[in-house]
């Protein structure tokens, strides 16, 4: 069994900071994927959509986080909490998840939103910080599956 470590709640809390809004805004879209509140969420400035595959990307990607990110999330976090290993291979796929869907959307949408928020609200919440939890939740949990201890 692995316990729990400062390092591994730091990661949870990080995770859970990063991601709560994130799935927050994608729940609106899935209710009211039309609707002016997800339009706004999403895109903000009283824009629309740029085009239809902007619309169906958000929309798919926020049913592909509600269907398969969450479950995997929440299950590896009870894992984690309850010592079990299978709990640091939940979190490694969720890590895993998390990064490489930020880095598909580094390249997709940093034209539009980099410019609307500028470098530092881009390189933390709308961006960065979902691909730093990522890494670090991957290589954390196949460190500790590995036997390292901090």
């Amino acid at each position: 069994m692995l316990q729990p470590t400062l390092v591994t709640w730091i990661l949870i809390v990080f995770g859970a900071i990063t991601m709560v809004p994130l799935l927050a805004v994608q729940l609106i879209m899935i209710i009211q994927p039309h609707g002016k509140k997800a339009k706004e969420l999403i895109i903000g400035k009283n824009e629309d959509w740029r085009d239809k595959t902007h619309f169906k990307s958000a929309y798919a990607l926020a049913w592909a986080d509600w269907i398969f990110f969450i479950p995997v999330f929440i299950t590896g976090i009870i894992g984690i909490i309850s010592g079990q290993n299978w709990g640091y291979v939940l979190f490694a796929a969720a890590g895993a998840i998390s990064a490489y869907i930020n880095i598909f959307l580094y390249f997709f949408e940093k034209e539009y939103v980099y410019p609307a928020v500028g470098p530092l609200a881009y390189y933390t919440y709308f961006w960065g910080n979902f691909v730093y939890w990522g890494l670090a939740a991957l290589i954390y949990s196949v460190l500790r599956l590995c036997g390292v201890f901090f």
